[in-house]
């Protein structure tokens, strides 16, 4: 399957679904030194990319159409997360999210996978998350999602993440969670 890249860092994603077999047909990354590495760690060249995802045009994401089978994004969590003030949309990294829905329905591709921080879930009491979830509705999308920490994957680190499959409505093949041991707190929206 071909993917795009969003927010793409230095290419975690990436190096997952090239591992798998999966063609990476363009990124997004504004930052000049996540950049400068993902350049240098993966073959590049011929692929669609830009740096501001707000600069691209929805002719831009439409010309896409019909090449992507899967998007995949971190999006920024600094608005989300515990660590920081929790701003939410009104921090305008939390409005990122928009920029991928926004993607998503110009290209619409099959599949979504999303990650971002597990104070997602909780902030603003879940009503963050239930907006979401119903972008990605009236966009045409099912989700499903499940909270990951990184130190029961072989990671020595705490670092607890929630991952969104989006599945194109009609277009659905099965359902992906839970893997593994069900996170029993990852629909517990009043935790954080």
């Amino acid at each position: 399957m071909k993917f795009l890249d969003l927010f793409s860092g230095i290419g975690g994603f990436r190096l997952a679904f090239e591992r798998v077999g999966h063609k990476c047909i363009g990124y997004v990354e504004i930052d000049k030194f996540a950049r400068k590495s993902y350049e240098a760690m993966y073959d590049t060249k011929g692929e669609w990319t830009a740096h501001d995802i707000t600069k691209v045009t929805d002719k831009e994401w439409g010309d896409l159409r019909g090449s992507v089978d899967i998007i995949c994004g971190g999006f920024p969590c600094q608005a989300f997360s515990v660590a920081g003030k929790r701003r939410g949309f009104s921090d305008t990294r939390g409005t990122l999210f928009f920029e991928i829905a926004r993607a998503v329905k110009e290209i619409q591709p099959r599949l979504l996978l999303l990650e971002n921080v597990r104070g997602l879930l909780s902030h603003e009491k879940g009503s963050t998350f239930a907006t979401i979830l119903s972008t990605l509705d009236e966009l045409g999308y099912d989700a499903e999602w499940q909270v990951f920490n990184s130190k029961d994957h072989g990671v020595p680190q705490h670092r607890e993440r929630v991952y969104i499959v989006g599945h194109l409505r009609g277009k659905r093949g099965g359902e992906i969670f839970p893997i593994g041991r069900a996170n029993e707190k990852a629909t517990n929206f009043n935790k954080g």
